[in-house]
């Protein structure tokens, strides 16, 4: 299902799923989960005290759940394409396609380094309303025992105290100016080096599924995720 852009930025409305991929033997639950409990998320989340506290602290806030370590991020993704590196004769400049235009899309995902799982949606907008439309798709997309502590950046819509936070999903942010420390910006940067770049995309409709290929084709390839994500630092974390 797609979401309409004005309806979006009003109420509630479905966004574009891509592929999830969950991690190698999990079991499915035999009956579907029954909706998460919600909250509305506040300013103060999270120990300041870095990652591993803050895994500490939703250890000990969820006792008997399964701790995930997750990155999340968008990425805009439109008509109006970049340039990007291409294998060509020596001392000829290579011929590309570059669209002017400015019909876009913003790609949400979620990443878990260690295991690999994903999950994407493609969204008309970044908002509150959508990206609590997002945290509600991907808390329902976890097992039922996980807790999955969720890293993403410090942007408005991701701390205002209107954003509705599944009971299963902690928040974590970075610290201030920091996109080097979240592995999924390495995902955009791929994506958009290999699928993304020298296309000419009519309309929404191919913007949308130009993402939805691109992410299916990214997660079609066994372990390309946790080789693009799982940062040696992150080991230690987990340990």
């Amino acid at each position: 299902m797609r979401g309409d852009r004005r309806a979006l930025r009003q109420d509630t409305a479905s966004g574009q799923p891509v592929a999830h991929r969950a991690p190698a033997g999990s079991i499915e639950a035999e009956d579907a989960p029954s909706p998460p409990a919600v909250r509305r998320q506040g300013t103060s989340r999270v120990p300041k005290k870095g990652l591993c506290e803050a895994l500490k602290a939703a250890a000990a806030a969820h006792p008997g759940r399964r701790l995930q370590l997750w990155f999340q991020d968008e990425a805009r993704i439109g008509q109006k394409g970049r340039t990007a590196h291409r294998w060509w004769e020596r001392g000829q400049r290579p011929a590309g396609l570059c669209d002017k235009r400015f019909t876009s899309v913003y790609l949400y995902a979620a990443v878990c380094p260690a295991s690999g799982a994903d999950f994407a949606l493609v969204m008309p907008t970044v908002s509150i309303i959508a990206m609590s439309l997002f945290l509600d798709g991907f808390s329902r997309s976890l097992e039922p025992d996980v807790q999955a502590v969720l890293v993403l950046d410090q942007a408005g819509w991701h701390g205002s105290r209107a954003l509705v936070v599944p009971d299963n999903v902690t928040l974590v942010p970075l610290p201030p100016y920091s996109p080097e420390l979240n592995p999924v910006e390495r995902v955009w940067l791929y994506l958009r080096e290999r699928f993304l770049s020298h296309r000419l995309l009519h309309d929404y409709d191919a913007v949308v599924q130009a993402c939805c290929d691109a992410w299916n084709a990214l997660t079609a390839t066994p372990g390309r995720l946790r080789s693009l994500t799982n940062y040696p630092w992150l080991t230690c974390v987990n340990a």
